[in-house]
């Protein structure tokens, strides 16, 4: 799992299309390669498509039949005028990126303030040897720098000249007191995924559930009103009728459902595997002086590039397929977030899956000198389990009564989720807790799926005490501690149901602390 070769190791080569490639010269302005117009065209037909292919379809007569042609035609020579007019130019401390004609945009990139270098190839790129790059800072929804396309190797020297003049700025600040130097090319395999990492990866996975409820939603939206409904209904009256025929009896029918409903799941099950080792094949984890690379990828390769003084918050998630496998994932904030479209840009995944020793030993690689995991937890408060109970214990006896006025005796029944809200309460309460030290501040909490998320102190960025009626009348708070990167399907940074006198004492320790801190992106 862990694996520490030699430069030289045979066993793991470098990037395919990774040719030695002299340092982009400063003072020279450069253009991208030749044939970049027609990636940029490919772009932007993915853009346009729906249009295009509206016109092609539905119009009538001969002078429609132009129209797309007119479209490919423009979008082709926008994709050649970019190509003309994108120049960019190294100089000694930062990228400078000029385009346009008519109207000019001159952008300039210190080589300190890039968060994110993400290296992407297709089929398309690797058959010609190139790869798209982008250069990211903090916030922001697009690149700082976005460039379609570099040859490979030319791509791969740009990579290396923004982490050793990115590293040589950053020596000047406290971000580098070891003054670690990140001209190491080869780096240091940390982590890699072999086959079987990878199929872990996809059993534990929902990705075969997210792309199909993403193809049920286009083609919800694509197909004409009711085509859809008509397609499921035709579909599940099919499969009732192979059941029927199969089983007879309520039992055997409802056996007969059972194992069909086992088969979807085993079918998508399959397909995450599959997602899996399309999307993480060659997965290779790389220490480069102070900076982290990720490379993965079967069809489409990607490359992506952070400083470790970059990373904003952890995140170690452990989910019921997890703990029975034995593994855990490893998740990271970046100040660069997601794209206009949502996509993921920043490095996210430190580790996609690995055991829960193997994600321990990256923390205190990555952060040496952390003391991970924390020698000692903080429980809640001890009426915690009440206070989190309450509100299902609440509304299953408001139900009840509903269920009462309406059935009658029968909606009693629904009062046996309230023993079950206390057990799920006790067991939340029992496993959550927070740790804090002179670097680190830590919360752990769930029972089904766990986490743990923690965050240097200095990578804070705000602070919150909140009390809701509840917690007052239990005498309790929860501490929201802010950090950049966040996504919103990320876990909070909370210390959460906190007796109110420890959580006023911690709010103001913090709060002292981090007024004579400076904040470190």
């Amino acid at each position: 799992m862990m694996h520490t070769p030699s430069p030289e190791d045979p066993a793991h080569p470098a990037p395919a299309g990774g040719d030695a490639a002299p340092a982009p010269s400063t003072g020279h302005e450069r253009r991208l390669h030749p044939w970049s117009w027609l990636f940029v065209l490919l772009q932007q037909l993915r853009q346009f498509i729906v249009p295009l292919l509206v016109l092609v379809f539905l119009g009538r007569g001969d002078s429609y039949a132009l129209w797309p042609l007119v479209g490919v035609a423009a979008l082709a020579a926008a994709s050649v005028w970019k190509y003309f007019t994108y120049r960019y130019e190294v100089e000694a401390d930062r990228l400078v990126v000029r385009d346009g004609l008519l109207e000019r945009n001159v952008r300039q990139v210190p080589f300190a303030r890039i968060h994110n270098v993400a290296l992407h190839q297709n089929l398309l790129h690797r058959a010609f040897g190139v790869a798209e790059v982008r250069l990211e800072s903090a916030g922001g929804t697009k690149p700082e720098a976005e460039m379609r396309v570099l040859r490979m190797g030319e791509a791969l020297a740009l990579e290396r000249l923004i982490r050793t003049r990115g590293s040589t700025a950053a020596t000047t600040t406290t971000d580098n007191p070891a003054g670690i130097d990140d001209g190491d090319d080869a780096g240091r395999l940390m982590l890699q995924l072999p086959f079987g990492e990878l199929v872990r990866l996809g059993l534990v996975s929902n990705r075969g559930m997210v792309v199909v409820a993403g193809a049920f939603a286009v083609a919800w939206q694509a197909l004409p009103d009711r085509m859809l409904a008509d397609l499921v209904r035709e579909l599940l009256g099919q499969v009732m009728g192979h059941v029927g025929t199969l089983a007879h009896g309520v039992a055997g029918r409802a056996l007969a459902v059972a194992m069909v409903v086992v088969l979807a799941m085993a079918l998508l099950r399959l397909l995450s595997i599959l997602l899996a080792l399309t999307q993480y094949h060659g997965f290779r984890l790389l220490m480069q002086g102070r900076r982290l690379t990720v490379e993965r990828g079967l069809l489409t390769r990607l490359r992506t590039s952070v400083p470790r003084r970059r990373i904003q918050a952890w995140t170690l998630r452990e989910g019921l397929l997890h703990r029975l496998l034995g593994r855990r994932s490893l998740h990271v904030d970046t100040a660069a977030g997601a794209g206009e479209g949502g996509e993921q840009r920043g490095l996210r995944e430190v580790a996609p899956i690995a055991t829960p020793e193997a994600c321990d030993t990256l923390v205190c690689e990555v952060l040496p000198g952390a003391a991970w995991p924390p020698p000692t937890w903080q429980r809640l408060h001890p009426r915690a389990w009440l206070r989190l109970a309450l509100p299902g214990v609440a509304l299953s006896i408001l139900a009840a009564g509903g269920a009462c006025w309406h059935f009658g005796p029968p909606g009693l029944a629904i009062l046996a989720w309230a023993p079950w809200a206390t057990f799920v309460a006790r067991r939340h309460a029992g496993l959550a807790g927070y740790a804090l030290d002179g670097r680190l501040v830590a919360v752990r909490a769930g029972w089904w799926s766990r986490h743990w998320r923690f965050a240097e102190i200095d990578k804070i960025q705000a602070l919150r005490l909140e009390q809701s009626p509840l917690d007052r009348f239990f005498g309790m708070a929860t501490l929201w501690l802010d950090t950049a990167g966040a996504r919103p399907t990320t876990p909070s940074l909370r210390l959460r149901l906190m007796p109110l006198a420890e959580a006023r004492a911690l709010h103001r320790h913090l709060a002292a602390e981090l007024a004579h801190m400076p904040l470190r992106w």
